[in-house]
């Protein structure tokens, strides 16, 4: 298939792409960034790479774009500014709320305009739609939670469910994203390698996770794959607690566990985007299992040895 990406030029991006080329698609990249500056995309024939601003409606009038919009069957929206990386300012808040409204509306607004819309979108969201409880367990059945990012995740998702009538939807909750060079993971593992690694917080929060190439499998699958529309919960059908997500990460690299991080110094650091770490949710998926979707990777420890070795 003719496919559109945007959002996919990083932490996912990178193993996302060479599967899609690997699959057949052809593919159109958009990114805010200069292509030399970006290790994601291969040099193929198969990829088209459109450099604009998503986020700003003017861009999306460019021919380029639109000629790539016209033969496009499917399209995967992945675009969003990191949420826990960096203090939740003002203005951070304002990048992060407008990386996936405005880049989502812009696309959308396009996608109805075409005389031939796209077979398929897969958007991404983020578990963050349910908000966070220490004991709750929720899948997609949930209704939504009541905070910064739930709030946000509802209004990302309505906006594309506004698609066109003829284009099959899929959105993706997606947890925490786990590979080796970038994301939670990424952060963490410079730390442990040196022994001074340990659970953050009291350690009794829940880490609902997804091993990278499990999503990468599931956008993969739900493109081609009909039967998948609606909303699934992209985590691992096995979430884990915080004192346990270190205690496995220490033992594969075999190193102790030991000191804890305290909340109030990571709310330093990170402001209100520690709460996403802190506070966590146990999020399970229902869905994918009725999809019949195989995981490669449905425990901590087995994600790990694959990730480390």
């Amino acid at each position: 298939m003719k496919l559109l990406l945007t959002g996919c030029t990083g932490f996912i991006g990178r193993e996302l792409i060479p599967l899609l080329i690997k699959e057949g698609h052809s593919l159109t990249v958009i990114s805010r960034q200069s292509k030399g500056k970006i290790q994601t995309i291969p040099n193929d024939q198969n990829i088209n790479f459109i450099q604009m601003n998503p986020a700003e409606s003017s861009s999306w009038d460019k021919e380029a774009i639109q000629n790539s919009l016209k033969s496009c069957e499917g399209v995967i929206n992945l675009a969003g500014e990191p949420i826990a990386e960096k203090r939740w300012t003002t203005d951070h808040c304002k990048e992060i709320t407008n990386s996936r409204i405005e880049t989502t509306k812009n696309l959308i607004k396009s996608l109805r305009n075409l005389r031939k819309p796209p077979k398929v979108l897969i958007n991404a969201s983020a578990i963050g739609f349910y908000g966070s409880h220490p004991q709750t367990e929720f899948t997609e059945e949930n209704i939504q939670g009541d905070d910064f990012l739930a709030n946000l995740c509802k209004e990302w998702e309505s906006i594309a469910k506004n698609k066109p009538r003829a284009t099959r939807l899929l959105i993706v909750r997606i947890g925490i994203v786990l590979a080796k060079d970038g994301g939670a993971l990424g952060k963490m593992l410079p730390i442990f390698r040196a022994g001074l690694g340990g659970p953050i917080g009291d350690g009794k929060q829940w880490m609902s996770w997804i091993h990278r190439t499990d999503l990468c499998n599931l956008i993969n699958e739900s493109v081609k794959n009909s039967a998948w529309s609606g909303v699934v919960n992209g985590v691992a059908p096995n979430p884990v607690r915080m004192n346990e997500f270190s205690n496995s990460l220490g033992q594969v690299l075999g190193r102790p566990s030991l000191f804890a991080v305290p909340g109030p110094i990571l709310k330093l650091i990170l402001g209100d985007g520690a709460r996403v770490v802190l506070e966590g949710q146990n999020v399970k998926t229902q869905r994918l299992n009725k999809l019949k979707f195989k995981f490669n990777f449905p425990m901590i420890n087995e994600a790990f040895k694959s990730i480390l070795a």
